[in-house]
This record gives structure tokens, C-alpha cells and sequence, in this order.
């Protein structure tokens, strides 16, 4: 894509839907679309990170034509945008970048006109962002039999084994390095994959010869110099991993946690009560929370606090080691998740997998 036509999709127009803005994020695929006026003017912008902080803080979010979504962007990482004027050298502009911690900059005219919008991968070669490791260690002892022979990341999801479909993706971001969590019939995945090499990765091992819980597995392995992407072998997800780690390095975290909406309804009027008097009554009402999507960013300090042993039958769990990090102060934080997002526990989620991964 040349910049002129990287400029026109990431281009919008203040009164375009959300929904229309985050189809222009997607397609112009650099993680930022600029909301102009009618003179091609910078009003705001929209990040990847923009929309996720919104939908921590409001359900209607995404109702909002973009040029409401920018003027209520209060209490934001960057309120207004980070910009350059037009003749910046590239030396000033990767400064820029690294000093406010964003991966984009929109050139201006002295009247504020975009002229252009530069990213970081035009000034410096990518490189390979972080490291990864997916926890294939699980019994799926929900979806059997379908997995009375088969470790369930090795069942097939339209016509290739899950785990292959994740490992490819990430392999399409440039996450050369990924370490593959196992313990439920351990060789069927080695002898699968193998070191990587016919996919062009550097795959290893590591093997729980007992369940170690959700964040045991990260003990037997040395905490590397970049992040670390944790993934849950069992999901099928069209998640932006590079927006992913954007994020929880403009928020400084240690931890970074993916979240899913998930929204119960009670099928009965609920009555709120200050006894014996009734304060309210809600007909029917949907609660909606933030679950634990199963996907993590670490830093090598968070990997660090992981023990190197555990008693036998103890396990430590990413519950374990999040109180630990905001027992030292440390920030975690939470990264919402709107794209796809299944995780395979039972067979109706396989069944929906089936119908649902040529969209992912």
C-alpha cells in the first residue's frame, strides 16, 4: 500500500458511524484512523487502543459517529493527537515515537491538513515484537470423545489442527519463537510441529509431567529479554496481537490480561430492596461483566515472579501471579477483545467453530 493510499482508507469523516471507522481501522491495518472535516483537517484520531479503553467505560461506544468518539475521549493516553509539521526529518519523528510511546504520526500543514501519516515501519526495519507460548497441556475431557485420542488444540478446525491455525497467525505477525506448553499425549503434538522449521519457527517444548494450573508451565521456562504472549491452546480468536502489545506498552503494564463482554439476563424482574423497602425494580435486566479471555502479556519482570518449583499437587494459577504483581504496585491491566473470539470447551463451541472459521 503506498502512503497516498494508506492515507485515503485511514481517512474519515466526522459523521461516519464507529462500525464504518473500525472497518477503515482493519483495512488500513496500522492501528490508527484520522477523523478530518470537510477541508481535510485533523480533528482527532482513532486508535485500536482508543476503542478498547471506550468499551471499558461505555457500552455505546460504538454507536457514536466518529467525531462524537474523539471530542469525548477524556482522561485518554493521548486527548489530542500526537502530530508533526510538515518537513520533519525521519530522525525527529522515530524520537517522537519513542519518547510518547506511539507507533504513528499524522503530518500537518501549518492549517492543520494532513498531508500524510508515517508509521514506524517506515523508518526502522520491524523486528520481531516478542516471544509466545501456548498451553497445550489440557485434557478436554468435555469434548470427549473427540478427544479420547487426540490433545484437543490438535483437533481439526476447518480441515487443519487448531494449534496449526494459531501458530500461523502468529507466525504472519513475525512471532518467530514459540514454546509449546504440554502434558495430555504430549508426542502426538511434537511429532506434529516438530521444531518449526518446515513452517519457518523456532518451536520447543516444555512438558508438565502434572498439571502445574494456568500459570505453572511459565516456571519451566527462562524468561526471555521481550514479552511474552500466553495464549490458551483452545481458542479460535481473529485478535490483533500486535494491538494487543501497543496497548500494554502505552499503559507501562507489567500484566496485561485480554477480556471478553459477557452478558448475563436474568429472566426475572430483579427488585433492589432497603429493607423492607423497595428502592427499585428492573424488568429482566442484562449485567454485563469482563471475563478472562485466556490470552496475557507479561513482561520478563512479571515471568520472573513465577516460582521455579512447586510442591508436588500445588498448582499456580495467572490468578496467583496478577496478585502478585499489584501486591508490588505493579499495574495490570485489562485489554478488551471485539474481534472474534471462541473458546473451544464444549462440543456445541466446536460445532460453532466448524461454521464460523472461515470468517476468523
Amino acid at each position: 500500500m503506498t502512503h497516498s493510499e494508506r492515507l485515503s482508507t485511514c481517512s474519515v469523516q466526522m459523521d461516519i458511524p464507529m462500525q464504518d471507522a473500525i472497518r477503515a481501522l482493519d483495512r488500513g491495518s496500522v492501528g490508527i484512523v484520522l477523523v478530518v472535516d470537510s477541508e481535510n483537517r485533523l480533528q482527532g484520531t482513532i486508535t485500536d487502543g482508543d476503542i478498547r479503553r471506550a468499551l471499558l467505560t461505555r457500552s455505546n461506544a460504538l454507536e457514536l459517529p466518529a467525531g462524537e468518539f474523539v471530542a469525548e475521549k477524556h482522561n485518554e493516553v493521548y486527548v489530542i493527537p500526537v502530530t508533526v509539521p510538515q518537513g520533519s526529518s525521519h530522525a525527529a519523528m522515530l524520537q517522537l515515537m519513542h519518547e510518547r510511546v506511539v507507533s504513528q504520526l499524522p503530518v500537518l500543514d501549518e492549517q492543520g491538513r494532513v498531508l500524510d501519516l508515517v508509521i514506524m515501519d517506515d523508518l526502522i526495519s520491524p523486528r520481531p515484537p516478542m516471544r509466545a507460548l501456548i498451553m497445550a497441556g489440557g485434557f478436554g475431557q468435555r469434548l470427549m470423545p473427540l478427544t479420547e485420542n487426540t490433545p484437543k488444540p490438535m483437533l481439526s478446525v476447518g480441515g487443519q489442527p487448531l494449534l496449526e491455525k494459531t501458530i500461523k497467525r502468529l507466525r504472519d505477525i513475525s512471532i518467530e519463537n514459540i514454546t509449546i506448553s504440554t502434558h495430555f499425549q504430549a508426542e502426538k503434538i511434537r511429532g506434529f510441529f516438530g521444531d518449526g522449521s518446515e513452517l519457518g519457527l523456532n518451536i520447543d517444548y516444555i512438558h508438565e509431567s502434572h498439571p502445574l494450573g494456568t500459570a505453572g508451565a511459565l516456571g519451566l521456562m527462562e524468561p526471555a529479554d521481550e514479552a511474552l504472549l500466553v495464549m490458551n491452546g483452545d481458542i479460535l480468536t481473529s485478535l490483533d496481537f500486535n494491538a494487543m502489545l501497543q496497548f500494554h506498552r502505552e499503559h507501562d503494564a507489567m500484566f496485561t490480561m485480554g477480556v471478553r463482554q459477557y452478558d448475563v439476563e436474568i429472566p426475572y424482574g430483579v427488585v433492589e430492596c432497603d429493607y423492607p423497602i423497595i428502592t427499585d425494580l428492573q424488568e429482566k435486566p442484562v449485567f454485563t461483566f469482563f471475563i478472562n479471555a485466556g490470552i496475557y502479556l507479561l513482561e520478563p519482570k512479571a515471568h520472573q515472579l513465577v516460582p521455579r518449583e512447586l510442591p508436588k499437587g500445588q498448582k499456580f494459577n495467572m490468578t496467583d501471579l496478577i496478585h502478585l504483581i499489584r501486591r508490588q504496585g505493579q499495574p495490570v491491566c485489562s485489554f478488551p477483545i471485539f474481534e472474534y473470539w471462541l473458546d473451544i470447551g464444549k462440543h456445541s463451541d466446536y460445532v460453532r467453530a466448524q461454521q464460523d472459521v472461515q470468517h476468523v
